[in-house]
């Protein structure tokens, strides 16, 4: 890449950052179903023409916003993973959890986004999906290590499910039994319910405020256990 390549891609990437910033800002004044190129580039003092080279349409926009949000949340996850890697996997399991709740906190727009009402008129694209796996990777790998070393403690499920949990063995995590299967996609859904639930004022009057902290810890660590995982 010649120097006047590289200024090129820094001045595109600098632009790119711009206005995902104000996109976000945005997000979170009006909300993800009123992101407008047009208002973005106003903001920003570009014309809409110029702008569409960078995003040719509020739906690629919002790609890239809900990409970046996957990210960030997948490396929050990791970075807990591997700061706990001597840990036990139940431990890491809670440590994970606990980092997905405080990421979704401090970015509750974001949050809201990729977790929250769907966006009216977008469909995501396939090229969202290795980002919102992020999370789930970094939960099933704590699983599969615990399976392959001390095991796990199976709950059967009943023999009317159990095609389905086959298939959603085979399909969602290859190699662990259709019991896991079917325990970690309750899990899945019960630990964004708890974060939402709290990040959506649905606590208010449940739980007081001072205690959700401690009541997510406890909360998590019964997922673990309903996944299987043995606190040593």
């Amino acid at each position: 890449m010649t120097t006047a390549q590289g200024a090129r891609a820094r001045a595109r990437m600098e632009v790119t950052t711009a206005i995902k910033g104000e996109a976000r800002r945005q997000l979170a004044a009006e909300g993800a179903a009123k992101l407008s190129l047009r208002a973005v580039a106003r903001e920003l003092g570009m014309v809409s023409s110029a702008l569409y080279r960078y995003f040719p349409s509020r739906d690629d926009l919002l790609t890239a916003l809900i990409i970046d949000a996957y990210d960030s949340l997948g490396e929050a996850a990791e970075t807990a993973h591997a700061a706990a890697a001597d840990a036990a996997p139940a431990h890491r399991w809670v440590l994970v959890c606990e980092a997905v709740r405080r990421w979704a906190l401090t970015h509750p727009h974001e949050y809201a986004l990729i977790y929250g009402s769907p966006v009216p008129g977008y469909s995501a694209p396939d090229t969202t999906i290795p980002p919102a796996a992020r999370v789930g990777l970094v939960l099933v790998g704590i699983l599969r290590e615990a399976f392959e070393g001390r095991g796990l403690a199976r709950t059967p499920v009943p023999a009317e499910l159990a095609p389905e949990a086959r298939r959603m063995a085979d399909e969602l995590v290859p190699g662990l039994p259709p019991e896991v299967a079917v325990a970690m996609a309750a899990a899945w859904a019960q630990l964004f319910g708890l974060v939402g639930f709290e990040l959506f004022g649905q606590f208010k009057g449940i739980v007081e405020e001072a205690e959700r902290e401690r009541f997510f810890r406890h909360a998590v660590a019964q997922l673990a256990h309903g996944v299987g995982l043995v606190f040593p």
